[in-house]
């Protein structure tokens, strides 16, 4: 009997030993960094523009791999079920796991049960942009254009239940305005629409609209934050508009699979802190319109439960459902 005793008691110390010769070690090859968003979007965008450091620290190549659709929800999904060594991460949002959890109850994966927080590595500002052809120049010139014809203008979104679709949500709410939504599987496809003149809103993050308002296709109406963005000062905020206390903003953090050792959520935590206080990355998010952010696993759980606690309270006020 004390030989079995023994037995198990050696056969897990091996255990433990072997773990801890796998988290020393890691990473021995690339690791895959899911974006559950297309490529070109802010998510990919900030994704490669952080990876790229953070490789270096973990002295291993971070590969991105675009699974978008869904909302985030496919890529999301990969990664919930992928084996928990530290190889495959993903890049989550505000959209697919603040939003979503509380939007879609029927999500396949639970984002508290089956991912580990790893870190928080940027906040974006939205900005509310309009085609340019609708002639409007700031908010109050647009909410008399929505206000005088209920139900004739459409907004779009990047899908239901992300950030770019409840922004919209809560931007009618506020506002008391009619707008017809229209999901789509990205930004992209809603820039085409926008500049066609069959979508004549969208709030997003600054990143993705900063080039079709640079090139004039696009109209910035106002910025989500409460202080103007320190890159575009003359641009001002839609509560300074008129619309008192719109604040929304969009974070990005990384998560792997429920399961990952503690010793590699640690050391991926560390590569990326690092990496986020660079200053030409600093810098290159600056340019993109993020701001760096990092911290520990625990204050990045603390951070989503706050968020998802925002919009779920919208959702249940707004009678939202998944279309």
């Amino acid at each position: 009997m004390k030989s079995k005793w023994i037995m198990c008691i050696a056969g897990l110390l091996a255990a433990l030993v072997g773990t801890a010769a796998v988290a020393q070690s890691y990473p021995v090859k690339p690791v895959r960094l899911v974006v559950p968003f297309p490529a070109g979007g802010a998510t990919d965008l900030l994704a490669r523009a952080i990876s790229q450091r953070a490789a270096e620290n973990l002295g291993q190549p971070i590969v991105i791999d675009n699974r978008p659709g869904a909302g985030g929800t496919i890529g999301a999904d990969a990664v919930a079920k992928a084996v928990p060594e530290g190889y495959t991460l993903l890049i989550a949002t505000g959209s697919t796991h603040s939003i979503g959890p509380s939007f879609n109850p029927k999500l396949p994966y639970d984002v508290v049960r089956d991912f580990v927080p790893m870190v928080d590595v940027a906040r974006t500002t939205g900005v509310l942009v309009v085609p340019a052809q609708l002639g409007v120049r700031n908010l109050p010139e647009f909410l008399a254009l929505l206000r005088a014809s209920p139900g004739k203008y459409n907004f779009g979104s990047s899908g239901n239940g992300t950030f770019s679709h409840l922004s919209g949500e809560l931007f009618k709410g506020q506002a008391r305005v009619f707008m017809t939504h229209i999901p789509y599987r990205g930004t992209g496809l809603v820039f085409t629409d926008m500049m066609a003149g069959q979508i004549h809103m969208l709030i997003d993050n600054y990143v993705t609209a900063q080039p079709h308002i640079r090139e004039g296709t696009l109209r910035a109406i106002g910025v989500t934050s409460l202080r103007r963005l320190p890159f575009a000062p003359d641009l001002p905020t839609l509560d300074e508009q008129g619309l008192k206390g719109f604040d929304v903003d969009n974070w990005f953090g990384i998560y792997g699979p429920r399961g990952t050792p503690p010793d590699i959520v640690a050391r991926i935590n560390a590569a990326f802190n690092r990496a986020l206080k660079e200053p030409d990355l600093m810098k290159r998010l600056a340019a993109l319109g993020a701001t760096p952010t990092g911290g520990t696993p625990q204050q990045m759980a603390q951070m989503v439960a706050a968020d998802t606690a925002r919009w779920s309270k919208l959702i249940r006020e707004r009678h939202l459902v998944l279309e």
